[in-house]
C-alpha cells in the first residue's frame, strides 16, 4: 500500500515539473512573438518601393552590429537607419542617393559593397594577391620536386639489393 502511495506522489511529481517546463516554453515563445510583432510595418505604395526597400535594407549594413545588415539588426541605430531609408524611398529617392546619404553619414563601410578606391583597394586586392602567392608557392613546390634526384646512393643500392635477395629466396622457400 506504501508503495502505491509513493508511486501515485512521484507520477504527481513528474507531473507538475512537466507542466512547470511547458509554461516556461510557451512563455519563452510568446516572448519571442512579442518582439517579432514589436518590429516596425512599413507601408508602401507600389511593389516596387517595397522591392527597393528591402534590396536596400539587405545591402546597408548595421554601424553597430558590424556584421548585420539593418534588416537583420535590433539595434536602435538599425532601427533609425531603416525608419529613414523608408522616408528617403517614400520621397522618391533613388538607391543610389540612399546608399550615398548612409554613406556621408556613416562611412564607406554600411554598404556592403565598398567602392574601389584608395582607402579600400586592400580588401579588393587581397584576395587575388592570397590566390597569386599560393598559387606561386604550389608551382615552386612542383617544380623543386621534379628537379630533385630520386637516384639511390651506392649504399642505398647495396642495401636494396640484399632485401630484395632476401625476399626472392624466402618466396622460392615458401614455393617448395
Amino acid at each position: 500500500m506504501n508503495t502505491l502511495i509513493n508511486n501515485q506522489n512521484d507520477t504527481q511529481g513528474i507531473s507538475s515539473l512537466r507542466v512547470m517546463l511547458m509554461a516556461l516554453t510557451l512563455a519563452l515563445f510568446s516572448g519571442m512573438a512579442f518582439n517579432a510583432m514589436a518590429n516596425e510595418f512599413y507601408t508602401f505604395a507600389t511593389a516596387a518601393q517595397e522591392r527597393q526597400f528591402n534590396k536596400l535594407a539587405g545591402e546597408l549594413r548595421c554601424p553597430k552590429c558590424q556584421n548585420q545588415t539593418i534588416s537583420d539588426s535590433d539595434a536602435p541605430l538599425a532601427q533609425d537607419m531603416r525608419e529613414r531609408v523608408y522616408q528617403m524611398i517614400m520621397e522618391g529617392k533613388s538607391n543610389d542617393e540612399i546608399i550615398e546619404f548612409m554613406k556621408v553619414r556613416y562611412g564607406d563601410f554600411v554598404h556592403y559593397r565598398p567602392p574601389v578606391n584608395k582607402t579600400t583597394i586592400v580588401l579588393w586586392l587581397a584576395p587575388l594577391a592570397f590566390l597569386l602567392l599560393g598559387a606561386l608557392a604550389l608551382w615552386f613546390n612542383v617544380r623543386h620536386q621534379r628537379s630533385s634526384s630520386a637516384e639511390l646512393t651506392a649504399e642505398e643500392q647495396a642495401r636494396m639489393d640484399q632485401v630484395m635477395k632476401n625476399a626472392k629466396q624466402q618466396a622460392e622457400e615458401q614455393n617448395r
